[in-house]
């Protein structure tokens, strides 16, 4: 996993039947070319080139995070 982050994505929504807030989860296994990310870091991604079995997304940009 050397050059890879994992991120987060939650989104939150209405349930059709029941108008609770529900909310739910996906991982993306993003390639970080500087392997310079840490944990509680927000980012940009996007979709790039195939780098491994599951990894197929970049990081664009740091948005916030530990400094």
């Amino acid at each position: 996993m050397e050059k890879t982050v994992v991120v987060n994505v939650n989104r939150t929504f209405s349930h059709p039947k029941y108008k609770k807030v529900v909310t739910r989860g996906r991982k993306y296994y993003v390639h970080d070319e500087s392997n310079a990310l840490v944990v509680g870091d927000k980012v940009v991604i996007k979709e790039c080139r195939p780098y491994s079995k599951s990894k197929r997304w970049c990081v664009v940009k740091k948005l916030e995070g530990k400094n």
